[in-house]
Order: C-alpha cells, then sequence, then structure tokens
C-alpha cells in the first residue's frame, strides 16, 4: 500500500507540469488519481462513495449559478472596475483587490472569491507577468481569508464540526495570522504587480462564454472536488500511521502536502479536540499557506488558473517561492518567537 501511494504522489506532483495533456485536463485526472488511491487503500465503500458525491454539491452550484450571475452582469461589472481602476493608483488598487477578496472571502465563499478574480483580471490588460502574480497572490489571501468562518470553505466548515467549537472560534484561533497574511499578500502586489498596459496579458474566456461552457466548467469543478475527496480519503490512513504522533513542529512542514491534496480533509484527520490551541493553529497555518502553492491546492487556484488559461509551471514559478518566504515567515512567528 504504501509504495502505490507514494507512486499516486509522485504522479500528483510530477504529471501536470510535464504532460500537457494532464495540465489542460487536471480536473479528470485528480479524479482518477483519487479513486487509484482509494483502491489501493482499500478504503472504498458505499459510505465514502455517497460522501465524494455529495461533497462536491454546493460548491459546484455555486460555480454555476455564479457562472451565469456573471454572463448576464458581465457588462455593468466591467464598467464598475473600469472605473475604479481609473479613479485609484494602480498600486492601491491592486492591494485592495487582494486584502478586499481575502477579506469577503469567508463571507462569499472562496469560490464567488475567485470568479470575482477573474472578472476583474479579464476586465484589465496589463502585462502577463503581473497579472500572473496579481492572480497568484489573491488566490494566497482567498485561501487564507475563507478559512475565518465555517462558511467560506470546507476546511474551516470541518474544522469547527470536529473541535465543536462556534461560529468565531477560528476568527479568535488564527484571525491576527490570517489578517496579516492577507494584508502583506496585499502590499506584495502593490509591490509586485506593474501597470503596464498590454494586449498579451492574462485574458479570460469570459467574454466568450456559452451556456454550454458554464455548465462543463461546473462539472470539472464537481470532479475536482470529487478527486480531492477520495486523495484525501486514500492517503487518510497513511496519515494516520505515520503523521498524528508528530510534533507540531514536524507537521506543519508535512503539511506542505495541501498543495496538492485536500486541506480540508487533511485537516479533519489530523485536528483532534485534545489537542491544545496552539497545536491547531500550527497545522492550520500551514496547510493554508500551502495551498496556494501549486494550482490543485486550493479550489481558487484551479478556477483561476482554468478560466485565465494559466499554466501549472507558470503558477508554480511565483507561487512556490511566495509559499516558502510566507511558511518560513510564520514558522519563526509560531515556534520561534510566540
Amino acid at each position: 500500500m504504501l509504495l502505490g501511494l507514494i507512486i499516486i504522489l509522485l504522479c500528483v506532483l510530477l504529471l501536470p507540469f510535464s504532460i500537457k495533456f494532464v495540465e489542460h485536463n487536471l480536473e479528470i485526472f485528480l479524479f482518477i488519481m483519487g479513486l487509484a488511491a482509494v483502491l489501493v487503500s482499500g478504503v472504498l465503500d458505499r459510505p465514502l462513495i455517497m460522501k465524494a458525491l455529495e461533497d462536491p454539491i454546493k460548491i459546484t452550484l455555486a460555480v454555476f449559478i455564479a457562472g451565469l450571475l456573471f454572463k448576464w452582469l458581465q457588462r455593468p461589472l466591467e464598467k464598475i472596475i473600469q472605473g475604479i481602476s481609473r479613479a485609484v493608483p494602480y498600486p492601491l488598487f491592486f492591494a485592495l483587490i487582494v486584502i478586499l477578496l481575502g477579506l469577503i472571502s469567508s463571507i462569499i465563499t472562496a469560490i464567488i472569491a475567485a470568479l470575482i478574480l477573474v472578472l476583474i483580471v479579464s476586465v484589465l490588460r496589463l502585462d502577463r507577468k503581473s497579472e500572473l502574480r496579481l492572480v497568484v497572490l489573491a488566490c494566497f489571501s482567498i485561501g487564507l481569508g475563507a478559512a475565518l468562518t465555517p462558511i467560506g470553505e470546507p476546511l474551516s466548515t470541518l474544522a469547527i464540526s470536529k473541535l465543536h467549537a462556534d461560529f468565531f472560534y477560528l476568527i479568535h484561533l488564527i484571525g491576527p495570522e490570517v489578517i496579516s497574511a492577507v494584508v502583506i499578500f496585499g502590499l506584495l502586489a502593490a509591490i509586485l504587480v506593474k501597470p503596464k498596459n498590454d494586449e498579451n496579458g492574462l485574458k479570460s474566456d469570459q467574454s466568450a462564454e456559452g451556456y454550454g461552457e458554464i455548465i462543463i466548467r461546473a462539472l470539472k469543478i464537481y470532479l475536482f472536488v470529487m478527486g480531492l475527496t477520495l486523495l484525501g480519503a486514500g492517503f487518510e490512513p497513511l496519515i494516520k500511521e505515520y503523521l498524528l504522533d508528530l510534533s507540531p513542529f514536524v507537521l506543519y512542514w508535512i503539511n506542505m502536502i495541501s498543495a496538492i491534496l485536500d486541506n480540508a480533509t487533511l485537516a479533519a484527520a489530523e485536528i483532534s479536540p485534545a489537542m491544545d490551541g496552539a497545536t491547531i493553529k500550527a497545522i492550520l497555518l500551514g496547510l493554508l499557506i500551502s495551498g496556494g502553492i501549486l494550482v490543485p491546492g486550493n479550489i481558487p487556484n484551479i478556477i483561476a488558473a482554468g478560466k485565465l488559461k494559466i499554466s501549472s509551471k507558470e503558477w508554480a514559478k511565483f507561487g512556490i517561492p511566495v509559499g516558502l518566504s510566507a511558511m518560513v515567515i510564520y514558522f519563526i512567528v509560531l515556534f520561534l518567537i510566540s
């Protein structure tokens, strides 16, 4: 079993970077890898099948409905975005995009925040390098900010449920770290995103999107979430066997695997009500920060990358150094200063 899971993990890590077909069909690929993982682990049963079928429903509906709304409201929203971008200096505008989307994602969900990001970027015409940086930084921010409430993303929902905590528990536990990270990513956007007009920037297919394409995207998200659910369940025996007795110090870094695996499932496997707040905080921050490193790490990543045609290599080239830097900074804050 161990060898089989290691092979699957390596495939998930390497194939999207080396095979174009896999990169362009990432949702289907992750679903296949998830199915392989649960078969290798021997955990595929009726309850897991039902869970894998049910987990993606709310997210898929949200993506579908948001896709329809953006199609119908695209023109007025474009005018609003263009007006604001002309009235506000670009560095401030980019910082506000990253910070506000990060903060409101805990209310409107990470998926809707990602779709708003796609709309904003599709309206702007900047150089591709700067737009890529804006998208990656904003997705880091969205992935972190959405965890502040149990309605923002699956990770926070599962964490609250497993800890039997109240609605505001995560805000009190990781709020200062998450909000400071969102602000830092906003400041980075102000510095690194250059206001150069360039028709060769990232182009969303939003303007040419028909109802069929909206349906296809929703179905891909369904497969993506199902695949992540299966991947997490397939690797759960491995996690329980080798990871649960490790110190928070070690778990923080091991949780970088959430760059490719569902961080909600990892959180469900690792977090226990018996843990103290400091340990839970270290686990959650390790999962949340590393979720922005690669495209499969978070649903906002895959939505933005798919709509704006960002390759896995492009994302990783900027996402890896940013994510590793953030991991190091918060490691120092959590373990060496606190």
